[in-house]
C-alpha cells in the first residue's frame, strides 16, 4: 500500500497547490478541503482493510515485496534527473512558470508507464496516460494565452486523477480483504 500512499499523498499536494488563480477563490479551497478529505478517507480506508486481513492469494493485486527493488530504482531515478533537468532547460529556455506543473505532470506520468511494464499492474497504466496528457496539454497551453489554467488543469487535473487511480486501488484492495 505504501505506492497508494505516495500516489494519493502527491494527488493530494497536486490540487492543495494549483488550485489557485484563475480559479474563484471558493472554488479553490472547496477543491483543496475535497483533496485532504479524500486522502483521510483513503487513509481510513487502508487502514481498514490492514486490519481486515491480507488480500486472497488468488488476487492479481497482491503486493509483491520486490516492487521497489531493481527496475523501479531505476524508473524513479530516470524520473527525478528528468524532473531536474527538464525544468532547468524550460527555465533557459525562458519558458513561463507555469511549465513547472506541466512538466512534472508529464513525467510523474511517464513513469507510470514505465513502472506499469515494471509491476505488471496495467491498473496503473490509466492514470500514467492521464497525467501524461494532462502535462503534454499544459506545455502546449502554456505557449497560448490559456497560460493561466495551466496549473488547473495540468495540476488540480493530475491531483484528481491520481486521487481516482488510488480510490480504485484502495477500494479494490478493502473489498479483497471482506470475510465471507
Amino acid at each position: 500500500m505504501s505506492g497508494v500512499f505516495i500516489g494519493a499523498l502527491f494527488g493530494t499536494v497536486f490540487v492543495v497547490a494549483n488550485a489557485h488563480d484563475p480559479l474563484n477563490p471558493a472554488i479553490g479551497i472547496a477543491l483543496r478541503v475535497l483533496a485532504v478529505l479524500t486522502f483521510a478517507g483513503l487513509l481510513t480506508l487502508a487502514l481498514r482493510a490492514g486490519r481486515r486481513g491480507e488480500p486472497a492469494p488468488d488476487d492479481s493485486e497482491v503486493p509483491r515485496a520486490d516492487w521497489f527493488r531493481g527496475k523501479f530504482a531505476f524508473v524513479v531515478g530516470a524520473e527525478a534527473v528528468l524532473l531536474a533537468g527538464g525544468n532547468l532547460a524550460l527555465r533557459a529556455a525562458g519558458a513561463p512558470e507555469q511549465t513547472a506543473v506541466a512538466w512534472i505532470a508529464l513525467i510523474v506520468g511517464l513513469h507510470f508507464i514505465a513502472l506499469t511494464s515494471v509491476w505488471k499492474r496495467r491498473s496503473i497504466a490509466v492514470p500514467g496516460a492521464t497525467l501524461t496528457a494532462l502535462g503534454a496539454t499544459g506545455l502546449v497551453m502554456a505557449a497560448t494565452s490559456a497560460v493561466a489554467w495551466v496549473p488547473f488543469v495540468s495540476g488540480v487535473l493530475s491531483g484528481v486523477a491520481l486521487l481516482g487511480g488510488c480510490t480504485y486501488a484502495i477500494t479494490h484492495t478493502y473489498r479483497s480483504t471482506a470475510r465471507p
